[in-house]
C-alpha cells in the first residue's frame, strides 16, 4: 500500500508522525437540576457537529477522523496515489489501475494529516478573508504594527509626498534615537493618514495612493535599518530594491544588493529588523547553515519568535 502513497506536504510542515492513541475522557457526574427530572448527559458527538470539508469540484466523499470530507478525485498516468491539500480542499490523484478500496485505505492511513491540513488551510483562508480592505474614507491598515485610518482630505497640500500621517490632527514624524537608531511611532491611540483625494475618489485611486505612500516609507525605514545593522555585522550593502514578491520577504546577492518586500512595513519594527539582519547576514554566509543562524542571532537574539510572527501574521491583500 505504502508504495502507492505520495503525500504533498506543505513548505513548513514535517512528515506526518504516527498518531497517539485517542484518550476517552472519564464521564463526570451531572449535578441534579434545581427543577424537573434528572437529564442524562449527552454524548459529545450528539451535541457537536462533525467538521465538514468540501472541495468545489468534489466527486467523492469519505469520513476521516469523524470529519466529512468531500474531495476531488482524478485518475491519470501516474504511478502513485497523490494527496494534496490546497485552498479549495483535498485533491486525490491515482493511477488508472488502482482500485477504489486501495485509495480509501490510503486516505484512512493518512487521515490525521489530511484533517489537520484541511483545518489549517481553512483557518488560513479565514485570516486572509479578514484582511480584505474596502478602500474608502475611514479604512484602516497596519503600519509599523500600528493601525492607521485613511482620511480623504481634498485640502491636503502635500506637505509630505502623497499623504500626511497624523495623531489627533498633529503631524507625526518618525524619529531616530541617535544612540541606537530606532524608528518608532509615539504610541498615540489614533493615527490617521490624510491623502489629497476627494470624497468621491475611486477604490483604486485610494488604494494606489496609500500603497505609494507605504512604499516610500518602506524604502526610508529599510534604509535606516540597513545602516544600523551593517556595521554590527561587518558587511557593506550596495543597493536596496523593493519587491512585491508573494512568498519571499527578502534576498541578498554576493555583490551587496539587497531586496526587501515593501509589505514588511506593515509589521512592527522588530520583525523588520529580523529580515534586515537575515539578509545582511547572507553577505557573510550565503546559506542557512548553523553558522548563518549564529550570525543572525548575534544581532537579533530573539529571531526565532520574530520569524514565527512573520509567518503567522495576517497582512492586507494587495492583489
Amino acid at each position: 500500500m505504502r508504495s502507492f502513497l505520495q503525500l504533498a506536504l506543505d513548505l513548513f510542515d514535517a512528515a506526518p508522525v504516527q498518531a497517539s492513541p485517542t484518550l476517552t475522557p472519564t464521564p463526570q457526574p451531572t449535578p441534579p437540576a434545581l427543577h424537573g427530572p434528572h437529564q442524562p448527559a449527552q454524548a459529545i458527538d450528539s451535541v457537536m457537529a462533525p467538521a465538514q470539508f468540501s472541495h468545489p469540484r468534489a466527486n467523492r466523499q469519505t469520513r476521516l477522523c469523524d470529519a466529512h470530507v468531500a474531495y476531488e478525485f482524478k485518475r491519470g498516468k501516474r504511478r502513485t496515489i497523490g494527496m494534496q491539500v490546497g485552498p479549495d480542499g483535498l485533491v486525490v490523484s491515482a493511477p488508472r489501475w488502482v482500485p477504489l478500496y486501495e485509495v480509501e485505505a490510503a486516505l484512512q492511513e493518512k487521515a490525521d494529516w489530511i484533517v489537520r491540513k484541511l483545518g489549517e488551510m481553512r483557518e488560513r483562508k479565514q485570516r486572509l478573508d479578514s484582511t480584505h480592505i474596502e478602500w474608502r474614507d475611514g479604512s484602516s491598515f497596519p503600519f509599523l504594527g500600528e493601525t492607521v485610518i485613511v482620511v480623504l482630505d481634498p485640502t491636503h497640500a502635500y506637505s509630505t509626498v502623497g499623504g500626511s500621517l497624523k495623531a489627533d490632527d498633529v503631524e507625526v514624524v518618525l524619529h531616530t534615537d541617535a544612540q541606537a537608531p530606532n524608528l518608532t511611532l509615539d504610541g498615540v491611540p489614533r493615527l490617521t493618514l490624510h491623502i489629497g483625494l476627494p470624497q468621491h475618489a475611486s477604490t483604486q485611486q485610494i488604494r494606489d495612493t496609500v500603497q505609494a505612500w507605504l512604499m516610500r516609507q518602506a524604502h526610508r525605514v529599510f534604509t535606516e535599518r540597513l545602516h544600523h545593522y551593517a556595521p554590527q555585522l561587518g558587511v557593506q550593502w550596495r543597493k536596496l530594491s523593493l519587491s512585491s514578491a508573494g512568498t519571499r520577504w527578502g534576498s541578498a546577492s554576493s555583490d551587496g544588493a539587497i531586496r526587501l518586500n515593501w509589505r514588511l512595513i506593515h509589521f512592527r519594527q522588530n520583525v523588520i529588523d529580523y529580515v534586515v539582519a537575515h539578509e545582511l547576514s547572507h553577505l557573510r554566509v550565503m546559506d542557512h547553515s548553523p553558522r548563518f543562524w549564529d550570525t543572525v542571532r548575534s544581532v537579533v537574539p530573539d529571531y526565532q519568535s520574530l520569524r514565527g510572527e512573520l509567518r503567522d501574521e495576517a497582512l492586507p491583500r494587495w492583489h
